[in-house]
């Protein structure tokens, strides 16, 4: 079985594919559930989470609520939710992508965010392998709960966090003829639905939601359409649940159509949006044949990222006086009907290299093909027979345009 160094090589050369879990709702707690089908980089799309798989394996998992005791002991503090990831497959998920709320704007200094791995034992830190502009990326021996966390002596809390504008709009109260709009100020970092599930009685409005907030700033709304607003100011607090309650709540008259909405600090906006109130009388819905075609595009993806991984498997299992005849054949065009690598670039090639120039001179499914004839020659027919069993890409299907547009 293919190593996790080496599956991990061939999971950055490619596509995480996105997947939208079920809903598992119990006693007002939302649980995620997703089966990956294969080997590959899987993220959600609530939670922005991305699990990197070997196997075909089914993920759990929900967030839960900080010990902050616990992390004040170790000088750290919560950066982002705690979730708590189960799988049915042991070992199946070896690497995980935790979103941040950090602007990376300049690099950050050494030892400011980490994960905190807790299990029964106690609580230990993984140290990043790498920090991106959206995700802290750690290798997981083992999964239980995992969140990100802040050294806060690192932490300059003058350094504002990217953060997001939610706004929930409540059903008009019949006696008063007023609607109340509330808005919550809240880390980018905490998924939309985690804070929907706590204000099922309003409706969402989706607007551009990213700002920039500093913690424990005090900030302002205006709103020219108000009847009120409430409180006059408020503090932007970094949490991460279990409850969101409003920052603030703006009353307005009913049927109000539009408001204008303005986060301020010390008179300076940080966030302003025209914001329509009317519910759509339609919505937007994907047809069948977009769907088949995402559906194809994301199970022809992970069949790749198996195949390469299966040739680069391949490789690996093979001796080494096999592989130096391996590496021969790939230069005879005899041997290989594309066009042959040249000499000079397998010469000193090892494996991983080699699986690179196949990738280039072949493809995915002609490196296939070619790894096939070429062990039948050396002869290794059990590898032959487990490429064999490898299903090829299929072809996307033709997008039939819409015969209304042709006729126009």
């Amino acid at each position: 079985m293919i190593s996790n160094q080496l599956f991990l090589f061939l999971f950055q050369c490619q596509e995480i594919l996105h997947f939208t879990p079920k809903l598992l709702i119990e006693s007002g707690k939302t649980s995620y559930r997703f089966r990956c089908p294969g080997p590959g980089g899987f993220q959600c799309a609530l939670t922005g989470l991305v699990f990197v798989t070997t196997q075909e394996a089914e993920l759990l998992y929900n967030t839960v609520q900080w010990d902050e005791s616990l992390l004040q002991s170790a000088g750290r503090m919560a950066a982002g939710p705690l979730y708590d990831i189960k799988c049915s497959e042991e070992a199946a998920v070896c690497q995980l992508h935790l979103p941040h709320c950090e602007i990376i704007d300049a690099p950050l200094p050494d030892g400011l965010l980490s994960v905190v791995h807790i299990t029964d034992d106690g609580m230990s830190i993984l140290e990043p392998l790498e920090i991106t502009d959206t995700h802290v990326v750690v290798n997981v021996p083992h999964l239980s709960m995992l969140g990100l966390i802040w050294d806060v002596v690192k932490r300059l809390w003058t350094k504002p966090v990217s953060s997001q504008v939610l706004l929930f709009l409540r059903p008009p109260h019949p006696t008063t003829q007023r609607q109340n709009l509330n808005m919550l100020l809240l880390p980018r970092n905490i998924a939309l639905n985690e804070v929907s599930e706590q204000h099922q009685e309003s409706r969402n409005i989706q607007v551009p939601a990213t700002c920039r907030l500093i913690q424990g700033q005090s900030y302002t709304v205006q709103c020219p359409q108000a009847v009120k607003i409430q409180p006059k100011k408020a503090d932007f607090e970094v949490e991460f649940g279990p409850n969101y309650h409003p920052t603030f709540e703006i009353r307005l008259s009913i049927n109000t159509p539009e408001v204008t909405l303005i986060v301020q600090v010390e008179g300076q906006s940080v966030w302003e949006h025209e914001v329509e109130l009317i519910a759509p009388k339609t919505k937007i819905t994907v047809s069948a044949e977009e769907r088949e075609r995402e559906n194809d595009r994301k199970k022809a993806a992970w069949i790749k990222l198996s195949m390469t991984a299966e040739v680069l498997n391949t490789l690996e299992d093979l001796r080494e006086e096999e592989f130096e005849k391996f590496k021969w054949f790939l230069t005879n065009s005899e041997h290989v009907k594309n066009t042959p690598i040249p000499v000079s670039k397998l010469e000193n090639a090892n494996r991983i290299k080699t699986y690179d120039l196949m990738m280039q001179y072949f493809s995915a499914n002609g490196a296939v093909e070619v790894s096939k004839q070429i062990l039948k020659d050396i002869p290794r027919n059990d590898l032959v027979e487990r490429l064999t069993a490898i299903p090829e890409i299929p072809a996307p299907k033709p997008q039939i345009p819409d015969p209304a547009v042709l006729e126009n």
